[in-house]
């Protein structure tokens, strides 16, 4: 049974959802800029926690958010030169190419916030009419005080701590200083759209209960964010959406731990802030997805260059390991797998269990890697030569399913290109059996230029590929 940390009740719980769908919704990026390592780290957890829901066997309705008019957004326009539309344009599609770098599987739904105005100004008009909400100069606002449990669900804190300890932005428009913004009356040269209360564009935080009511419904089963966005964001969601919809908005809530860089808090002030795409390009990009995984997700995690290197030389004991068995598998003969193989094959089972145990302790990602690298040990003990295919295919599997759990399953290349990398080697070998040493040394260069690194063994010739 899966049991994962609920920060709405601070405690492991089982996890039930009604049926086989499981809804989430996830906070996406504002799309203004290339997201940072911190950013990286929460959409690789959400989307290993979907993996292994996945893995469980249940169908998941996974939605997470672009919110593509903010005022970031509108500065880096300013900046640019040109529309919030064509900001929004560019850094969604970075966002995809570090996303797809990530292993980070594409949402059923990635809805943007321009594209929900109509659900937007439907969910603020209900709050409106229901009290919950009021029109001030154009701007419309929550009425905070309407909700008596705001500030308790995820904060733990009751309105009267908030109003006396918490530094809350006053306005002369607002009822109260803890009041927040639902929709925001427009500035000259801002995007705007219309609305009951004038032209003007939505606040930040009803994007998301609009999107999620919109495409998952009133109650949803977990809702994934970074810590950072415990408060104000999610509290402000939690106090809309039930004022609104009458009922519970989201059964569990599902949040990342930080990222400090050489033990401090990352910041641009501190220059200590990496993007993902700044580091892809020393290190590549899942060396940075087996950092995030190798630690709990609910704690903070210390980036530094030297745990990235660890982390490429971990990953490099996993695809050396699976390069081995498929060079086995490519030289030994077909056949049925006799029983004594099928025991063997077995023998494997506590590997997995061992890794689903760990994965239903709250996504405990560092034990499961551990269950990863002990089964690799044994096969690389006990995997030897004289086995039919089948045997070394399914080890293969075994190892390749458990990786892709954790989004550590690299992409390969096509068929073809290793086909006619197969094609050169031969050549090679015939060349160097002509003693044409000229055309052997060509060949050689040729594939080192394709990121082809040779290796003799007693069984001949095996390759793989550079990392990158």
């Amino acid at each position: 049974m899966l049991k994962l940390y609920n920060s709405l009740t601070n405690k492991v719980e089982e996890f039930k959802p009604a049926d086989n769908t499981v809804r989430i919704y996830a906070c996406g990026p504002t799309v203004y800029n290339y997201f940072h390592v911190g950013n990286g780290r929460s959409f690789m957890m959400f989307d290993t926690l979907r993996r292994y829901l996945e893995f469980k066997g249940y169908d998941v309705k996974y939605v997470q958010n672009f919110t593509d008019v903010d005022d970031k957004m509108i500065k880096r326009a300013n900046e640019e030169g040109i529309t919030v539309a064509q900001v929004a344009e560019k850094y969604i599609n970075e966002y995809f190419t570090d996303a797809d770098g990530l292993n980070i599987k594409r949402a059923t739904v990635h809805p943007r916030a321009t594209e929900n105005i109509d659900g937007i100004i439907d969910l603020v008009s209900a709050l409106v009419e229901k009290g919950h909400a009021y029109e001030s100069n154009g701007d419309v606002y929550f009425r905070v005080r309407s909700f008596p449990e705001y500030g308790t669900a995820l904060l733990k804190q009751s309105i009267e701590d908030l109003a006396s300890g918490a530094r809350i932005d006053v306005s002369e428009i607002k009822e109260d200083p803890l009041d927040f913004a639902l929709w925001k009356a427009s500035k000259p040269g801002e995007p705007h759209w219309t609305s009951p209360w004038g032209e003007g564009r939505p606040g930040w935080h009803i994007e998301c209960s609009a999107m999620a009511k919109r495409y998952l419904g009133d109650t949803i089963d977990i809702h994934c964010g970074g810590h950072d966005l415990k408060f104000p964001h999610h509290e402000n969601e939690i106090a809309q959406s039930q004022c609104a919809n009458g009922c519970t908005f989201a059964k569990s809530w599902f949040h990342i731990g930080f990222v400090n860089v050489n033990n401090e808090k990352m910041s641009k002030s501190k220059n200590n802030f990496f993007t993902v795409r700044d580091l892809s390009k020393v290190y590549g990009y899942l060396p940075l997805r087996y950092f995030a995984v190798s630690a709990h997700y609910r704690m903070p995690i210390n980036y530094e260059p030297g745990i990235i290197e660890q982390a490429k030389a971990s990953l490099e004991r996993i695809y050396n390991c699976l390069t081995n068995l498929k060079f086995l598998a490519k030289n030994a003969p077909e056949g049925e797998i006799s029983p004594e193989a099928q025991e063997y094959l077995d023998s494997f089972k506590t590997y997995r269990d061992r890794f689903e145990a760990a994965m239903d302790d709250d996504l405990n990602t560092a034990n499961a890697l551990t269950a990863i690298f002990d089964l690799i040990k044994q096969i690389n003990v006990t995997a030897k030569e004289g086995q039919t295919k089948g045997v070394y295919t399914a080890l293969i599997e075994k190892v390749e399913e458990l990786i892709d759990v954790l989004g550590l399953l690299a992409k390969e290349q096509a068929d073809e290109d290793d086909a006619a990398i197969d094609a050169l080697i031969e050549e090679r070998t015939a060349a160097r059996k002509a003693k044409d040493w000229a055309k052997a040394d060509a060949i050689r260069d040729q594939l080192t230029a394709m990121g082809i690194i040779l290796e003799d063994t007693p069984a001949g010739i095996r390759w793989k590929r550079a990392e990158k």
